[in-house]
C-alpha cells in the first residue's frame, strides 16, 4: 500500500524515520542479544531490596540467612505473632475511628482484640468481622452500665414507666447507620453476629479478658493522680 493511500506523506531521504505503531520504540532482538553479551553487571534498580544471595548459581545461601528468612533465627523469634497482634490493633483502631465511640470504649475494644485468639471464630475470623462483634459487645455493655440496666435488683424496684424511660434512653450500637453499613460490607447478619457473640463470650471467660483495656493498667491506684495529668499541667502555660 502506498503512502498516499494511507493519507501519509512519503519521507524524504534526509528525514529521520519516526513511527508510532504497535511495538515501535522497543529494543530490537539483535540489540537485546548484544546488550546481554557485553553487559558486565546486573541491572541496578534503586528501589529493589535483596537480603542475602548466593555467590554463584552452583551455591546456596548460607544456613544463617536461611534461618533468618524462615524466622528460625533468635533475632526473628516471635516476629509473625507480634506482627499479627499489631495488625489486629491497627485494623480494630481503624474500625473504631469510623464509629462514634468514647475513648474508653475504643480502648476496651483494642484491649480485647489484642489478646483474642481469632482461630476460635472459624471461617469468620477476619479481623474486621471480629472487631465489629467486639464493638457490639463492648459498647452495648458500657451503655447498659451507664443507665444501670445491668443491675437486676435495681430494675426490680422500678415502675413500668421508669423502665420504659430507661429503655428509651438506651442507644445500642446497632442503631448507628455507619455500624450497619460496616456489617453489610462484611456480609454479617443478625444471626451471624449473635453466634459470634457467644464465641466471644466464651473466649473472654477462658482467657480471663473481662478487664482487658489497651494502654490502661488494672493495677493502678485510682486514688493517685494520673501521670499524664501532671505532664499536661506542667506543659500548660501559666495564666497571666
Amino acid at each position: 500500500m502506498r503512502y498516499e493511500d494511507q493519507g501519509l506523506r512519503e519521507p524524504r531521504d534526509d528525514e529521520p524515520w519516526v513511527s508510532s505503531g504497535p511495538g515501535d520504540g522497543s529494543l530490537p532482538r539483535t540489540e537485546a542479544v548484544k546488550d546481554e553479551r557485553v553487559r558486565r553487571w546486573d541491572i541496578a534498580t534503586p528501589s529493589a531490596t535483596l537480603i542475602g544471595r548466593a555467590q554463584s548459581p552452583d551455591e546456596d545461601i548460607p544456613e544463617r540467612l536461611r534461618r533468618l528468612h524462615e524466622e528460625r533465627h533468635p533475632a526473628m523469634a516471635g516476629h509473625s505473632e507480634r506482627m499479627h497482634r499489631l495488625d489486629k490493633i491497627r485494623i480494630a483502631h481503624a474500625v473504631c475511628s469510623r464509629l462514634d465511640l468514647t475513648p474508653w470504649e475504643r480502648d476496651r475494644v483494642l484491649g480485647l482484640m489484642a489478646e483474642l485468639d481469632l482461630t476460635a471464630f472459624g471461617s469468620q475470623r477476619a479481623i474486621p468481622t471480629v472487631t465489629l462483634v467486639v464493638v457490639s459487645h463492648v459498647v452495648d455493655r458500657e451503655r447498659q452500665r451507664q443507665l444501670g440496666l445491668h443491675d437486676d435488683e435495681r430494675l426490680a424496684e422500678l415502675s413500668a414507666d421508669s423502665m420504659e424511660r430507661l429503655y428509651e434512653l438506651y442507644d445500642p450500637i446497632t442503631d448507628d447507620e455507619t455500624y450497619r453499613q460496616l456489617l453489610d460490607q462484611q456480609e454479617l447478619t443478625t444471626t451471624n453476629v449473635n453466634r459470634l457473640k457467644r464465641v466471644l463470650k466464651t473466649q473472654i471467660e477462658e482467657q480471663d479478658l473481662d478487664g482487658a483495656v489497651l494502654g490502661r493498667s488494672p493495677f493502678r491506684d485510682p486514688n493517685l493522680p494520673a501521670i499524664t495529668d501532671d505532664r499536661e499541667r506542667a506543659e500548660r502555660p501559666e495564666d497571666a
